[in-house]
């Protein structure tokens, strides 16, 4: 009999539960995102230099993610001990002063549940022959549904204020039922959706700039 196997997570899907030892202590997974947005980030070991600076990096920005209601959390395949030891290096290397739990998970329970174990590069794995994660991204809303999945190679660090930009995105797209185009950053106008009239849209939002029948732009920060 064939193995039975979740379905892939997609954007909508709800964010699979789970519960976990982590570096604050234990934790269900939804009860920690509760009525905010989490940010779930992997990491494929600890004590590595890219991802020592992406968590100092995250921990820096963590006031500018909580100032938008946003919970970060990171895992890493690793025991809680470990983690502990290595915040120490996190903090004194990058000047950060990290907070935010990290997901212990030294048998992979929770990379596999989020599909984060890395099957490029096959000689990235642990002294037990296990693969290790990749650098994977899932931004979570407040009713648990998955709203950006990005996945990166091991070698690959990533960039917080894209992370941070998409957050400003998606609340604002919530907020306001308009688009965010190309490179936008807070501020920028918005695109009226296809499915909003014109009329409809000067009704909403006022002023609307139509460059084609299809590309109407707004701005509501002038508002």
């Amino acid at each position: 009999m064939a193995e039975e196997r979740a379905p892939p997570l997609r954007l909508g899907s709800v964010a699979p539960n789970f519960e976990s030892d982590t570096s604050n202590g234990p934790i269900n997974f939804h009860d920690f995102i509760g009525d905010k947005w989490a940010i779930l980030f992997s990491h494929p070991d600890d004590f590595t230099p890219i991802c020592t600076t992406e968590l100092g990096a995250f921990a820096k920005l963590e006031p500018e993610f909580a100032a938008r209601g946003v919970k970060l959390i990171g895992l890493s395949a690793n025991g809680t001990e470990s983690h502990h030891r290595w915040i120490k290096d996190i903090d004194e290397v990058t000047g950060s002063k990290l907070a935010f739990p990290i997901i212990s998970d030294p048998e992979r329970k929770v990379a596999y549940l989020y599909d984060m174990i890395d099957y490029q590069d096959t000689t990235n794995i642990d002294s037990k022959g296990l693969a290790l994660t990749i650098r994977s991204v899932y931004i979570i809303d407040p009713n648990k549904k998955i709203r950006l999945i990005l996945t990166y190679p091991a070698s690959t660090g990533r960039n917080t204020a894209e992370v941070l930009r998409v957050i400003d995105a998606l609340q604002t797209t919530d907020k306001h039922g308009a688009t965010t185009p190309i490179n936008w950053l807070p501020g920028d106008d918005l695109v009226v959706p296809p499915t909003i009239s014109t009329e409809a849209a000067k009704e909403k939002f006022g002023e609307v700039r139509e460059v084609k029948p299809y590309l109407r732009f707004v701005n509501v920060s002038k508002k």
